[in-house]
């Protein structure tokens, strides 16, 4: 049976929202085989993640089908259902998945994502069009991409991360780490010239936040989480800007409004002033704030200080997809 025109839509839209936020270049993408799937693509950080999908636009007896083909494939790392919003779906598919809880593959259900579609959706309606694409390019970013190919990073945890008192430090550490790791105070210390006291708090700080971790309950022996390689890629990028190496991206400009650091209105020309509010007082002088509530503006500081320091190494946010 032909597929509908809204059938073909979504599962486009869905592969499309995934590649124009890999522009951002914090993670991979490359379209994948479909096999049994309505589409299919891989997202690469550190290793491959592939996602697979199917769409449900007219048939509701189809769910149960589609649902074990998405749980049944071992390779997949995300199973995505896009599907249409209709009470008579929304009760089978809970049916469905309440069955599965009770299955040996009961497991699998944590990798399935269901993002749902209005009913009245048109695919010849332009307007109709933009907006189903708007509401899957959040949902998907924000439910997919956020937690499964950046780490689950969130903007409590960039607050968290950057209301250090002390500029750049816990940039520096976090790159330090993610080269070295950590398992000595005096060591790490002493290569990042720092007191151990001082150290001590940052690192235990960064480990409550989640951005290192450790295989030990009381922590000791460190290394980068996943989401704290992020948060130093998405650091690097914003170095870049204030360097004026980093062309207008506007999928990256997305990832980061949803992490709340609205970047590009803030003037990267303002040295270690960046970020800062600034009022003229007269006689051709400002004088100059730094905006607390601002998480744009604190991250940009923590950037431009880490930046002074001649030991400190930005990492690239190229990734590829493995052969």
């Amino acid at each position: 049976m032909a597929e509908s025109a809204e059938h073909s839509f979504l599962s486009s839209a869905a592969l499309q929202v995934m590649e124009e936020a890999s522009s951002s270049k914090l993670f991979g993408y490359k379209e994948g085989e479909r096999k049994r799937f309505d589409f299919s693509c891989d997202l690469a950080r550190d290793w491959s993640k592939l996602v697979s999908g199917q769409t449900l636009w007219k048939h509701t007896e189809g769910i149960d089908k589609d649902i074990r083909i998405l749980l049944a494939d071992p390779d997949t790392s995300v199973s995505v259902y896009v599907a249409r919003d209709a009470v008579k779906n929304r009760a089978l598919f809970h049916e469905v998945v309440g069955d599965y809880r009770s299955s040996p593959i009961r497991d699998r259900l944590n990798r399935l994502r269901i993002f749902w579609v209005p009913g009245d959706f048109d695919a010849d309606d332009e307007t109709a069009r933009d907006l189903v694409y708007g509401l899957l390019r959040e949902n998907v970013t924000n439910d997919l991409l956020m937690k499964v190919a950046l780490g689950g990073i969130t903007s409590s945890d960039v607050r968290s991360f950057v209301t250090s008192g002390r500029p750049g430090y816990p940039i520096r550490i976090l790159s330090y780490i993610a080269r070295n790791g950590h398992g000595s105070l005096a060591t790490t210390g002493k290569n990042l010239s720092m007191s151990a006291g001082i150290l001590k708090e940052e690192i235990q700080r960064l480990f409550l936040i989640g951005l290192i971790e450790s295989e030990y309950l009381l922590g000791g022996i460190y290394r980068v989480s996943e989401k704290g390689r992020v948060a130093l890629d998405i650091c690097s990028r914003l170095n870049d800007y204030l360097h004026g190496s980093l062309v207008n991206n506007t999928s990256f400009e997305y990832i980061c409004g949803l992490l709340k650091v609205h970047y590009a209105a803030i003037d990267p020309s303002l040295g270690d002033k960046v970020g800062f509010r600034y009022f003229d007082v007269g006689n051709g002088r400002r004088k100059f704030e730094l905006d607390f509530e601002d998480a744009a503006a604190l991250v940009l500081q923590h950037v431009y200080h880490a930046g002074l320091d001649a030991s400190m190494e930005w990492p690239e946010v190229e990734y590829n997809i493995p052969a």
